[in-house]
């Protein structure tokens, strides 16, 4: 029997070795393929060195239409987590692009406690894992730590945390970069950063409306060191206008393009603290409406914006430019008229668009009650149902609204369609009384 016991546990010991040998090999997969970043001083400012050459970032949120991010002239990704992490790293390198890599680190506002210790160190390790398995691959760039952790939060030892899983990737993977996500800027979170955070190696800006102030509300903080800014786009839905029921009122896809590329060029294009950005979203998402943050529709139609981000990155407009929305009319009112409307009844609506190539345009009309399901930090949403038959199309310029029959806040949106995969989109928000 004792002989037996012996022979069970060599075979377990054999079996276990090579398992970790198995494992171990798939964590340091592509051993010579790292390439090194480093971020050096220079004239007053900062830049960033990919494999011992200038890198400056133009990059995009999100892994949609990667393709045609590198067609257009962008270089990064960024994403938020690590799932698909292999996929996401590898057709990257295929495409010429690199990756900032998100670790999903766990946040306050969704329950969190970072005085729980043994929480902490598990999540640590977890992380471990993560980094161990794509430090390697030849796409990565740089590693981001959380996102936005600083938002509705209060424990201060969230900073902590990051500053030891900073450590722990500096052992592990001594060839990246790593940084962390904030929500805006204020002195306090920048203080908490340089007396908690020394093993950072750069801070990520996340702003929208403010994004021309960035410099020098980061001087005013009294952050001096190297930064990017990783999310971006159309002026935020809390920054915005609202009606007296609570509805933000939306840009026109070209009053995005207008503030995309003014705030770009005096902020993230002239800064020489600045190593780049990522714009926010290349793709689609529904949040407070389905046409706010992303640069695609769910059809994968590219919006105006999408040909300044070509001309930010390349200093050439695209042969093909997307539809001009200078505004939409309901009832004779504009969107920050505040409309009400009495139900059931015919309105008129009346639309004041061109396309730069005099290419046939197309309309589709979509009403949808108000959003209700509303979160904060990009959390996910759900998309409202459309309300089928409300729009009758007379003309490319003007159309019919027939309002629903029961009182509530809702919003008709509109895209303008050139035939060439490009679109032009805007939206009304009005109240039914």
């Amino acid at each position: 029997m004792k002989k037996i016991t012996v022979i069970l546990f060599k075979l377990s010991s054999i079996i276990s070795i090579l398992f970790l040998s198995e494992l171990n090999t798939a964590y340091t997969q592509n051993i010579d393929s790292a390439v090194k970043t480093k971020i050096v001083a220079k004239n007053n400012g900062f830049i960033l060195l990919r494999d011992g050459k200038p890198y400056f970032i133009k990059g995009a949120g999100g892994t949609s239409y990667s393709d045609r991010l590198a067609k257009y002239g962008g270089n990064s990704i960024r994403t938020w987590n690590t799932r698909d992490g292999e996929e996401v790293l590898n057709k990257a390198n295929q495409l010429g692009l690199t990756v900032t890599m998100g670790l999903n680190v766990a946040r306050e506002r969704h329950g969190f406690n970072y005085n729980d210790t043994v929480a902490v160190k598990q999540q640590l390790e977890k992380l471990r894992l993560e980094v161990r398995k794509y430090k390697n691959y030849p796409a990565l760039l740089i590693w981001g730590i959380g996102n936005e952790l600083n938002l509705e939060y209060k424990n201060p030892k969230v900073w902590d945390a990051v500053n030891d899983i900073t450590k722990m990737i500096h052992e592990e993977d001594p060839n990246h970069l790593v940084t962390t996500m904030l929500a805006g800027i204020n002195k306090r979170e920048i203080d908490y950063i340089k007396s908690r955070c020394p093993q950072l190696d750069l801070l990520s800006i996340q702003e929208y409306g403010g994004l021309a102030g960035v410099p020098q509300k980061l001087r005013s903080a009294g952050w001096e060191g190297p930064y990017m800014v990783t999310e971006w786009g159309p002026t935020g839905h809390w920054e915005s206008m609202q009606t007296p029921w609570k509805a933000s009122i939306e840009e026109t896809s070209s009053q995005k393009a207008a503030v995309y590329k003014s705030r770009y060029e005096v902020s993230i294009k002239q800064d020489n603290h600045c190593i780049g950005s990522y714009v926010f979203l290349w793709g689609q998402k529904q949040e407070r409406t389905p046409t706010w943050y992303g640069l695609f529709t769910e059809k994968g139609e590219e919006s105006e914006v999408v040909d300044v981000m070509q001309y930010l990155w390349t200093g050439k407009w695209p042969k093909d430019r997307a539809p001009h929305v200078d505004s939409v009319l309901l009832n004779n009112k504009k969107a920050t008229d505040i409309i009400y409307l009495e139900e059931n009844k015919n309105y008129p609506v009346a639309i004041f668009a061109n396309d730069p190539d005099k290419d046939k345009l197309a309309i589709r009309w979509e009403l949808l009650p108000e959003s209700t399901d509303l979160k904060n930090g990009g959390d996910r949403e759900s998309r409202p149902v459309e309300i089928p038959g409300s729009v009758t199309v007379e003309s490319l310029n003007n159309s019919i609204l027939k309002t629903p029959a029961k009182e509530g806040a809702y919003r008709l949106f509109l895209y303008i369609s050139d035939g060439y995969n490009k679109v032009a989109t805007a939206n009304i928000p009005f109240y039914v009384k």
